[in-house]
């Protein structure tokens, strides 16, 4: 990489910064994503090395500027992970990976603390990270401190409130105020990831398996008549029934893989 970005390297790698590549991060991150859910393994190992590269990229830019290099970002890994882990590298009891997690995040917020980095409990949650993820972490950051539905019942009950009041909005006689639908959208979609927070589910995978499932649903409807176009010379009549035979199908068909 240092020779990539040095003199007689690579006009391309020379020219990037630390803005330029942000974006390339966040796609080798989702085709790690990718792989690891299709269990494409030699696929996984090509997307790892490219993830790694963009470690690497962010680490030689950085020592160009005098800030640290890859050998500064090694060590601090690797002195985080003894610091974090007094259940193995010291005295400290952890029975179960619930109780490892507590001694994380308690050893976190202490270091925060100490580093005057962090003014708020919720500081140390990216305000760039996925909206969905955001929101999962916000609520379980605000768990920690009791405040928290106290189980999933309540948040039922809050989901068909938030509903209601989305349906007030979006019913108005007046033209639509896109804004308070976007509000009350957001609290909708808000209360949704905290309800699955407290069913132990993943939000992100869940999506994907929706969409995905989506995909073959889809997918199928298109493979029965001809393709995406011919799809659009139907009513919507005849698309429900596609869909529902495409439900079908697609519902055996994975049954039976699974088998």
């Amino acid at each position: 990489m240092a020779r990539l970005r040095g003199p007689g390297g690579c006009p391309w790698d020379r020219e990037q910064t630390f803005d330029s590549i942000k974006r390339h991060t966040l796609e080798e991150t989702y085709e790690v994503f990718d792989a690891i859910e299709r269990r494409a393994w030699p696929e996984l190992k090509d997307e790892l090395g490219d993830l790694l590269l963009q470690v690497l990229f962010y680490a030689q830019m950085a020592a160009e500027a005098g800030h640290f290099d890859i050998a500064d970002v090694a060590a601090g890994l690797n002195a985080k992970l003894v610091r974090r882990h007094p259940h193995v590298f010291g005295d400290v009891k952890a029975a179960d990976a619930g109780a490892v997690l507590r001694n994380w995040e308690q050893i976190k917020q202490t270091e925060k603390r100490a580093a005057g980095t962090e003014t708020s409990g919720l500081d140390g949650i990216p305000r760039t990270m996925p909206a969905m993820l955001e929101a999962a972490k916000l609520g379980s950051r605000a768990a920690k401190v009791g405040f928290d539905w106290p189980d999933a019942e309540g948040l039922f009950a809050k989901l068909q409130e938030e509903i209601a009041e989305l349906g007030v909005e979006v019913g108005r006689d007046a033209a639509v105020e896109q804004a308070r639908v976007e509000e009350e959208m957001g609290d909708l979609l808000f209360t949704v990831v905290n309800l699955a927070r407290h069913l132990r589910v993943d939000t992100e995978s869940a999506l994907r398996g929706a969409n995905a499932k989506f995909r073959r649903r889809f997918g199928a409807m298109e493979a029965s008549v001809g393709g995406f176009e011919a799809l659009g010379r139907l009513t919507p009549e005849e698309l429900e029934r596609l869909w529902d035979v495409a439900k079908r199908e697609t519902t055996s068909h994975v049954s039976r893989e699974a088998r």
